[in-house]
């Protein structure tokens, strides 16, 4: 995870930190259309103070090694019932949520067109992924590692990067998780719902990649 400081842009703190995007929101602060804007700009401009925004942020970072187990063993149980299970039960009902929304209201100006598209794709990119080191990657850890884990870990890293892209274009159709005034149920469950899965991929990405990948790369 980059080192959090004034100067990130919003955008790129919000797509790499579980729980930045739902800080942002309540704080008022567009991490989606205005993402390229750093934090101590956005921050200036909703009236908040740098400092404590970053130190919200800093807490969400902290929390994230809070709740992972240490031990290499019991953090890949983890993953698997946590966040590999978790996300194939979310969008199991998320994506005809997300179907349903589209066909009862896509002539509102905010409607979420595209979010079923979007879904698919990224369901279809999680399983691949999911299947991957279930299958290769997590069997050779269980094994205490191999000569050639470098090559699988970095193909991991390299997918993480493809699931959060997906994971943008969630966020660009929905207009950043926003509602519009009056918002029925679905639409109101749908987007909850969403915020909690985009939250839960974000922590399982940074889960693997801060913690239980750098324990099998090589020092360099």
């Amino acid at each position: 995870m980059t080192e959090l400081s004034p100067t990130l842009p919003v955008g790129d703190i919000a797509a790499d930190l579980p729980g930045a995007a739902e800080l942002f929101r309540r704080l008022g602060i567009s991490f989606c259309c205005g993402g390229n804007v750093t934090l101590a700009e956005a921050a200036a401009r909703n009236g908040l103070a740098v400092a404590d925004v970053l130190a919200a942020l800093q807490e969400l970072a902290a929390g994230l090694r809070r709740d992972a187990p240490n031990e290499t063993l019991p953090l890949i149980d983890h993953i698997l019932s946590r966040y590999h299970e978790t996300h194939r039960t979310d969008l199991h009902w998320l994506i005809p949520l997300a179907q349903k929304v589209e066909t009862v209201h896509g002539d509102h100006e905010a409607a979420p067109l595209g979010l079923t598209e979007a879904l698919l794709a990224l369901r279809d990119d999680l399983e691949s992924h999911m299947m991957k080191e279930e299958q290769v990657l997590f069997p050779m850890m269980r094994q205490g590692g191999h000569a050639m884990i470098a090559h699988p870990i970095a193909a991991m890293r390299h997918e993480h990067d493809s699931a959060a892209a997906l994971l943008g274009a969630v966020e660009r159709v929905t207009h950043g998780l926003t509602l519009p005034e009056g918002a029925c149920g679905s639409w109101t469950a749908l987007y909850t719902g969403l915020r909690k899965f985009s939250d839960d991929l974000r922590t399982h990405v940074a889960i693997e990649n801060d913690i239980l990948f750098p324990r099998f790369e090589p020092a360099h």
